[in-house]
């Protein structure tokens, strides 16, 4: 047996840095620390075994070889006039940079998983910066936490005990009882049950909300309806005082917001409510980013492409016009005629009508996991566990970069060789 020690765990945006490893021969038979999720993953249940390709649509999948998988996904990609390549969130930043050498050599459009959780917190932050930090200052001085349509209970279950609720920082030793939990919400969840305050707004009413709280802010509480989105006014006030009076004060922010009635709107306005309560204290906010690198992609393919994500190289160069270049938007339209799912799975989380359309298209899935997308894939390519098998670079959802170290040697090719695989018969095929 060998023990890892503080190793990373590549399941959510929490990467969290403390778990102990233990492995025998090449094979993981303990996570200790990590939570039920990350430790699923870490020990590569539901992996797919073998590379597989269907005749036709109504056929089973059979077994083939790397190298005819690789040449059947190239050919599908070749013929195609507007391929999408789609996922990345989980899969290390070095894998990104592949995927965008791919997308522009093919003249592909390159999207991430952001376009259905955080897309509009990127918008959002193109209008109004982001005033935030890292978890480290908010686990060693927040007083005040707020988690607005977020329940990091489910979503990030060690999020609370270590970096926001129960963690004992350098200013905030006691932990828990040093710290005003207030959880905005449509419904009462998990973490609801753990905050001191709970504020139950009405579905779609939170832009309304927020906006009556920048008011309070401001010293026009009299222009404050008795009742805003569901939330009286008496509570309103007592949240503002609340948020103003704390000493260091921290807004995560989820799904909830981003994508409800008012969309990246909703991430301005908070945004503007944080940059309004600085001017009483301390206050961040900070987006609850979903798998573990989908903060990565958007560093990476900004710093390549200029822009985040939904990045369309049809013209040549880098263009990118969110509601136009967006996946969603792209199969909404059925411009898509073949699409290549990468470390994220479309199927499970796109609307019905885009899986459909994916179904109906030749589709090519490269992951190590059997999920929703494989059921609908012409041809799968399974791959090397970013994080477990393969070494390289995240970064979490504070936007700090940390470095996975290999855990167990790969059972299969990472997606790295793979991608060069794909770019250089790309390349053969249409004689570059």
């Amino acid at each position: 047996m060998a023990v890892i020690t503080d190793a990373l765990c590549p399941f959510c945006g929490c990467m969290c840095d403390d778990l102990m490893i233990v492995t025998e021969g090449n094979r993981i038979i303990e996570a200790k620390h990590a939570c039920k999720l990350g430790a699923a993953k870490i020990m590569g249940h539901h992996r797919i075994k073998e590379p597989m390709m269907r005749p036709d649509k109504n056929s089973n999948f059979k077994e083939v070889s790397y190298d005819e998988a690789i040449e059947a996904a190239a050919q599908i990609l070749v013929k195609s006039k507007r391929p999408l390549l789609y996922g990345w969130a989980s899969a290390l930043c070095e894998v990104h940079k592949k995927g965008i050498l791919l997308a522009e050599e093919l003249g592909a459009i390159i999207d991430n998983t952001a376009s259905v959780c955080h897309g509009p917190s990127t918008l959002a932050v193109h209008e109004k910066g982001l005033p935030t930090s890292t978890l480290g200052q908010i686990k060693n001085r927040a007083d005040v936490v707020v988690f607005w349509g977020c329940n990091p209970a489910q979503a990030h279950p060690r999020h609370m005990g270590r970096y926001s609720v129960f963690a004992k920082g350098f200013f905030s030793d006691k932990g828990r009882k040093m710290r005003k939990i207030i959880v905005v919400d449509v419904r009462k969840t998990d973490t609801a049950n753990v905050a001191d305050e709970y504020v139950q707004v009405e579905q779609g009413a939170d832009y309304m909300v927020i906006s009556a709280l920048r008011a309070i802010l401001a010293g026009q509480a009299a222009v404050v309806p008795d009742q805003v989105g569901g939330v009286t006014k008496e509570q309103l006030v007592k949240l503002a005082d609340t948020l103003k009076t704390a000493k260091f004060g921290a807004i995560f922010f989820g799904m909830g917001l981003t994508q409800s009635k008012g969309r990246y709107k909703n991430i301005d306005n908070a945004i503007s409510l944080t940059t309004e309560l600085n001017s009483f204290t301390k206050f961040v906010i900070m987006p609850m980013r979903g798998h573990y690198n989908v903060t990565g992609f958007g560093q990476v393919c900004t710093w390549e492409t200029g822009f985040a994500t939904a990045v369309d190289f049809a013209r040549g160069a880098p263009y990118y016009n969110p509601g136009e270049t967006a996946s969603n938007d792209v199969l909404y339209r059925k411009e898509v005629d073949a699409a290549m799912i990468i470390a994220g799975d479309a199927a499970a989380h796109f609307p019905a009508n885009s899986v459909r359309h994916l179904a109906a298209i030749p589709l090519v899935q490269i992951d190590p996991y059997w999920n929703p997308t494989t059921e609908i894939a012409d041809v799968v390519i399974p791959t090397a566990i970013c994080g477990v098998e393969v070494e390289g670079t995240a970064y979490r959802m504070d936007g700090v970069s940390l470095r996975y170290r290999k855990m167990i040697e790969p059972t299969h090719p990472t997606d790295i060789e793979v991608l060069e695989r794909l770019i250089e018969r790309v390349k053969e095929i249409r004689g570059d």
